[in-house]
């Protein structure tokens, strides 16, 4: 069984052959692949070769990433920062969930746990599971 492949563009063919992609072994390679990610993302119109490219060079990056970078584990108050930060909210949106702005404050000083209660709805608002709060 034979599958046809689609003949690549005049331009994919020189995209791959100006930055060929290759597996990254090290960070100087991982670099310069993010310089070309930035450089493409930087176009006005992206084209769907552009695309297909970006693609394959976000997965090389990827890979790299996953085997030598590893995401650090983050939980309880470090959870909710960075929680809070990804989804571009402040503390102050925290008060409907805790209940007034000096607990908020105290939870994410350190000064105090939250209750089981408060990490229940806080698992909830941010639709993750509760044992990454404690």
């Amino acid at each position: 069984m034979t599958t046809r492949l689609k003949t690549p563009s005049n331009y994919y063919l020189e995209l791959i052959t100006t930055f060929p992609p290759r597996p990254i072994t090290n960070e100087e390679e991982l670099v310069a692949t993010q310089e070309r990610i930035d450089s493409i993302l930087d176009k006005r119109n992206i084209t769907q070769d552009d695309k297909n490219y970006l693609r394959v060079l976000g997965t090389l990056v990827y890979d790299y990433e996953q085997q030598h970078e590893p995401m650090p584990v983050l939980k309880g108050i470090e959870m909710i920062e960075a929680l809070l930060e990804e989804s571009n909210q402040e503390p102050r949106d925290l008060v409907a969930i805790v209940g007034n702005e000096t607990d908020v404050e105290d939870i994410l000083s350190g000064k105090r746990a939250p209750s089981q209660d408060e990490i229940e709805k806080l698992a909830k608002f941010f639709k993750i599971s509760q044992s990454l709060l404690y």
